[in-house]
């Protein structure tokens, strides 16, 4: 029968686990159920998935989805924060907010980020990486300074080419622009510019 129940148990932490391209393992050790709900409500705001583990049926299910952890980050009370690789980010930023290490009870022991397994350090590294809002702003930002320098240039270019093509007109028209020359650049016709030829 228990064998039943932790196939049972697998299976469905598999299927849990399927789409998942972020978690963070974690200890709970001493939490109460109502600060444990008080958690699993913030982290289902943002579209994270929580739930306690068995370390013996969470290690082989992950093994078989290539995802090795050291012998420390399965060991304990363990739960594990899921979701995308977003919802990674935003769990590490929930569990490591000072509410939560004020209770002292939680603790991030590992993770994963799109197919990559973090040690305790590197899950913690995620709570200072920017939520997609914030990265989306300073994308904007960043893009935004250029492109401004860009539309004053691109609405400037019509004057400047403007000019341009003045100034070659000018040039090419020569000092004497604007006379009635003849052949020769003569007033009114002469062979090299000088009196008119009598007839």
């Amino acid at each position: 029968m228990p064998n039943f129940v932790n196939q049972m148990v697998a299976k469905e932490l598999d299927s849990e686990f399927q789409d998942c391209d972020g978690m963070v393992i974690v200890s709970f050790g001493g939490l109460t159920i109502v600060e444990a709900e008080s958690l699993r409500k913030k982290l289902a705001a943002k579209s994270i998935g929580f739930r306690m583990v068995q370390n013996r049926i969470a290690r082989r299910v992950l093994a078989d989805r290539g995802l090795q952890f050291d012998g420390d980050a399965l060991k304990g009370n363990t739960a594990i924060a899921y979701g995308n690789a977003e919802a990674a980010i935003n769990a590490a930023k929930i569990l490591t907010e000072k509410d939560v290490k004020k209770l002292g009870k939680v603790k991030l022991k590992g993770g994963v980020l799109e197919g990559q397994v973090l040690d305790a350090a590197s899950a913690n590294a995620l709570a200072n990486l920017p939520d997609r809002n914030t990265l989306n702003a300073q994308l904007l930002g960043v893009i935004s300074g250029p492109a401004r320098g860009l539309a004053c240039l691109i609405n400037a270019l019509p004057a400047s080419v403007a000019r341009v093509v003045q100034a070659r007109a000018e040039s090419d028209a020569g000092p004497d622009a604007g006379t009635d020359g003849g052949p020769d650049g003569g007033p009114d016709g002469g062979p090299d510019g000088g009196e008119p030829v009598a007839t």
